[in-house]
């Protein structure tokens, strides 16, 4: 069927509401903007379903959700786990708790019992929730960082980590077996509950959520010694607020200023362009009252409280931190203060995905600490995480993505911006103790490893055309590969589409033990690299590169010239 048909059967199709054939029929005329919803179905990324809200095959809505539902109830049937039940939470942004609620009846009709979360959950609560609930699978409605007319559908497994190949492809098969939207089952709240299907949780599980927060911090009794440090906090208009400002107090920190601008949730995000901690922009009013209150650590969680931003008081200004650098220092205090006490497990494991730092590296190398990597999206890390725990034979330790989002213990299998908080946050309290900032520590472990820099260009193309473009930039790369990138020669390619890794010197290929994944990475002399890839969350191409200088200037100028020969693949 093509996408007018598809177009025209909605608009006429007694199954559809009158509100959806309303808002179809204000863009009749519209051809491009009917191609753009019902060219093609939302499909399971890095983070299961994302899209814009809207009527449509291609966007977010009551049917999209629902089928994706049906299709997921359809499977679980078929392992006959229906007994377990799903566990379902929402973030703030508009039409969460009502794509939430149509997910637990659609369930519910197919008599699968399911745990609805009462108000507003962090991703890392819901993903706790799933294992602590024994549940067969989870749902969490959420669109992470995206602008406000973005929702989405995350996917998460029995283990509590997001799902991954080959049950994300049978998911979407029975979601493609679905021939219409018809298909889709439902019932009411009153027979949901009636049934006894219908069931919701809330402050039981944020209290034992809560507390395995706290297993994973390290000295506490430093926290009591600089309760005073002067903390500064906005949940950016979502779920943050209520989990991290108890998990700050009940450790014992006294001094913490929520930005009260964008203390309560709103899914218009109304104080900012994006709600996403990694845009600078996003730290304006958190910065304003920091300046005020002379605060010494700055920090940002993302709408659904995955992703932390932290920008660190230097003298009279304040420095931004990447992701890189904050999940670094988390990982070097982690792993000297277990080294410290005689606690670091030998067979320990600290997990990156591929296009994160690499001065993870000599950090582990330092403590004997194995390090892996694995492909973007934290689902990989939650993979490893159960692969871990059924061979017993590694244990993991901590995992992060650049993406500003980390992962201390095995309580969760995404990442927790929480925890996160609570570790820099004593991370902070214990160096201050020691007489040095997190700045300064920040600099002594550029002396310590190497001053190493990463930075990220992400290129926006949506709809149809920007689909292609991205396929076109990816194909071209792969047909005419770089030999240099500036002045630095390319040492090695990996293709891990065709999962190879090609020696440029010998031409020599070796296979690469990783998943299937559309990525491009260039291993560059005097430890430089690139990597290309398209979104799996957002109509993005992504160029993300890295260098090792011999001091800040050194690398920022490595670091440019790479930026500047990127520009030309970015045209």
């Amino acid at each position: 069927m093509s996408y007018q048909e598809e177009y025209e059967k909605w608009c006429t199709d007694p199954f559809f509401d009158e509100k959806t054939k309303e808002e179809l029929e204000q863009i009749k005329e519209n051809k491009k903007e009917i191609q753009d919803r019902f060219y093609k179905e939302l499909e399971f990324g890095t983070a299961g379903l994302r899209g814009i809200m809207g009527a449509g095959t291609n966007r977010m809505n009551q049917y999209t959700v629902g089928k994706a539902t049906q299709g997921l109830a359809n499977f679980i049937k078929k392992q006959k786990q229906e007994q377990r039940g799903v566990v379902i939470g929402y973030d703030s942004r508009k039409n969460s708790k009502y794509f939430a609620e149509i997910t637990a009846l659609v369930f519910n009709a197919n008599g699968i019992k399911t745990y609805l979360f009462e108000t507003i959950v962090p991703v890392p609560e819901l993903s706790y929730s799933i294992r602590k609930l024994q549940c067969i699978a989870g749902i969490m409605i959420t669109a992470s960082h995206n602008p406000a007319k973005y929702n989405g559908y995350k996917v998460y497994g029995e283990d509590g980590a997001q799902i991954t190949s080959p049950v994300d492809l049978q998911i979407m098969q029975e979601v493609k077996n679905l021939q219409t939207y018809s298909t889709i089952q439902t019932i009411s709240k009153e027979e949901a509950l009636q049934k006894g299907f219908y069931q919701t949780i809330g402050k039981e599980i944020e209290d034992c959520y809560i507390e395995e927060i706290k297993k994973q911090l390290q000295n506490i009794e430093e926290i009591q010694k600089q309760a005073n440090l002067s903390i500064v906090y906005t949940p950016l208009h979502g779920t943050g607020n209520i989990p991290v400002q108890r998990i700050l107090k009940e450790i014992g920190f006294q001094n913490v200023h929520v930005v009260p601008e964008q203390e309560q949730p709103d899914g218009n995000f109304p104080t900012v362009e994006y709600p996403n901690p990694e845009d600078k922009n996003s730290f304006t009013l958190a910065l304003k009252l920091a300046k005020k209150v002379e605060a010494e650590i700055v920090l940002a969680t993302d709408p659904d409280a995955d992703r932390l931003g932290v920008y660190v008081k230097e003298k009279e200004d304040y420095i931004g931190l990447t992701g890189n650098m904050s999940a670094l220092l988390i990982l070097e205090y982690l792993l000297s203060q277990k080294k410290e006490k005689n606690i670091l497990p030998k067979n320990a494991v600290v997990i990156k995905s591929i296009v994160s730092s690499t001065m993870a590296e000599p950090i582990t190398k330092k403590y004997g600490v194995k390090l892996l990597e694995v492909l973007t999206g934290f689902k990989y890390i939650g993979e490893k995480i159960k692969e871990f725990e059924q061979n017993k034979e590694q244990q993991f330790l901590f995992g992060y993505e650049e993406s500003y989002g980390c992962l201390a213990g095995t309580y969760a299998r995404d990442k927790d911006a929480i925890a996160a908080v609570a570790l820099l946050c004593e991370a902070a309290a214990y160096y201050k103790e020691k007489g040095i900032s997190l700045w300064e520590k920040m600099i002594s472990l550029y002396k310590t490893y190497g001053y190493y820099k990463e930075s990220i260009k992400q290129i926006t193309l949506e709809g149809v055309d920007g689909a292609e473009k991205i396929k076109n930039s990816m194909q071209k790369l792969r047909e005419n590969p770089p030999t240099k990138i500036g002045s630095y020669s390319v040492k090695k390619i990996r293709d891990y589409q065709a999962q190879t890794i090609l020696d440029v010197s010998t031409n020599e290929k070796k296979k690469i033990e990783l998943p299937v994944s559309n990525v491009l990475y260039y291993e560059l002399e005097e430890d430089g690299w690139l990597a290309v890839r398209p979104s799996g969350t957002e109509p993005k191409i992504k160029y993300y590169m890295g260098v090792k200088g011999k001091s800040f200037e050194d690398a920022k100028e490595k670091l440019a010239e790479i930026e500047k020969e990127v520009e030309k693949y970015a045209d």
